[in-house]
């Protein structure tokens, strides 16, 4: 069994998707792949309540309490391999992994960024879309490295930006692609269809036409 752990820092819409579908598919007996753990830095994100109603187990790492990135990171890395972690999946996490972290798990670890990296890394995505008047807007699925939204590109889905778009109806789009990405992509790189090598994600044709969604 693959299993999945899920980093999440608030409501974790994306980590919701990713359980319902995994649900959806049977992913347990159709794949081999499950989730078995949601670790969160945070004591009242909501999506830790949604985790425990669906009887995943759950895990608070403050990071308050750490003095240090790396000290905080060690008992993160620790508690992933308590719970046998295969795959890593950042659902709106919001701490920046150092390069300790991602080392340790390095090819195994994903995240979701709302805008077709390259394009609009880091923060306010939808508002500086807009103001760059692209046509194309989108999400995008990679693997993590230290440095912030610069890993090799899994997958990504676009989303037209219309005439009368703001950033939060343009938010609410992508957010959609987004719910219906990152479950294949996670489940694709579970089954070991999509790989790191060479600062590259490899995969055949088909997995790369399965993540590759246009509106």
């Amino acid at each position: 069994m693959k299993n999945i752990v899920v980093l999440i820092s608030g409501r974790g819409s994306n980590f919701k998707a990713i359980y319902e579908t995994s649900v959806k598919e049977n992913w347990s007996e159709n794949y081999g792949v499950q989730i078995s753990g949601v670790i969160s830095n945070r004591p009242d994100a909501a999506g830790l309540d949604y985790a425990t109603a669906a009887g995943l187990p759950t895990v608070i790492i403050d990071h308050k309490h750490f003095a240090s990135r790396e000290d905080f990171e060690k008992v993160l890395a620790d508690e992933a391999d308590k719970m046998n972690a295969d795959i890593i999946v950042l659902a709106g996490f919001m701490r920046v992994l150092t390069s300790y972290f991602v080392s340790r798990f390095e090819g195994k670890i994903l995240n979701i960024h709302p805008a077709l990296l390259p394009m609009f890394p880091g923060l306010h995505t939808h508002e500086r879309a807009l103001e760059a008047g692209v046509r194309i807007h989108g999400v995008t699925v990679h693997f993590v490295t230290a440095e912030l939204d610069a890993g090799a590109i899994i997958g990504q889905a676009a989303v037209p930006v219309l005439a009368e778009d703001d950033a939060e109806k343009l938010a609410a789009r992508v957010l959609k692609k987004e719910h219906i990405l990152y479950p294949r992509a996670v489940r694709l790189v579970a089954l070991g269809k999509v790989t790191l090598a060479d600062g590259h994600a490899q995969m055949d044709e088909q997995t790369s036409q399965e993540l590759a969604i246009l509106s």
